[in-house]
């Protein structure tokens, strides 16, 4: 973590700033920190703020607000920041069916942690995961505080389509897809709510800063009777302060 953040200029309308050179829950609460501070401020000139991992970039309106102004306002709340800002965070409870089609390589994911596969399960839903970005494709988490003991490689070769909702490990991070689309996880389970709608508002069901708690479903029918609920907006989200 560096002792002062450093301020990047990323073109003429945005604005980099960096908080270390490595990821850790420390460096990523400051990144959050920041983030909300910049949102109550309501920054003159400020269009989106992007957290990842250790940054944030800051895009802005160069006719409304200047780059030394904007940098300097970011050092100000940089020196006021209260550090109890993220650990308001919320914790999401994700329904999730492990295993099955659903998870195709949770066998593979026991077998390599030396487990049996309903004890890789309780590993896996037994731990709050901190959001640390959104990013890859719209609404996808990438979540740490995996444990060590799951960590699992890739897929050699990446699957051209993974169903909207599965749940997936690769090395030593899990991550829930939003859409379908390719990727190269291994598969565990899958979640009947519908991660990213962008016809909902927000159209994420997560944000950086949130947690994420794994709830194994037991049956199909359960995770068609969810999902359904949620399709006919009649699902509530279990969502609670961390």
């Amino acid at each position: 973590m560096y002792d002062e953040p450093l301020f990047l200029t990323a073109g003429d309308r945005a604005l980099v700033v960096e908080f270390g050179n490595s990821i850790s829950p420390e460096i990523n609460a400051r990144v959050h920190n920041l983030t909300v501070a910049i949102e109550r401020s309501e920054a003159e000139g400020v269009v989106e703020i992007v957290p990842t991992y250790r940054s944030l970039m800051v895009h802005y309106d160069p006719s409304r607000v200047t780059a030394s102004g904007l940098e300097d306002h970011i050092r100000d709340l940089g020196e006021s920041l209260d550090e109890e800002v993220a650990g308001a965070a919320r914790v999401v409870r994700i329904p999730t069916l492990y295993g099955g089609e659903h998870g195709p390589d949770l066998e593979f994911v026991a077998q390599n942690a030396g487990m049996a596969v309903d004890e890789a399960v309780g590993v896996h839903s037994g731990t709050d995961y901190l959001v640390y970005m959104m990013g890859f494709s719209p609404g996808f988490p990438y979540l740490g505080g995996l444990s060590d003991r799951l960590v699992t490689p890739r897929l050699e070769t990446p699957r051209s389509m993974i169903p909207a909702g599965s749940v997936g490990i690769a090395e030593s991070q899990t991550g829930v897809y939003p859409v379908t689309s390719p990727g190269g996880w291994r598969l565990i389970g899958r979640t009947p709510l519908k991660m990213f709608d962008a016809t909902r508002e927000p159209p994420a069901l997560l944000s950086a800063g949130d947690f994420v708690r794994f709830a194994p479903i037991d049956t199909e029918d359960e995770f068609q009777s969810i999902q359904r609920s949620a399709k006919e907006g009649r699902y509530e989200i279990e969502a609670t302060p961390l």
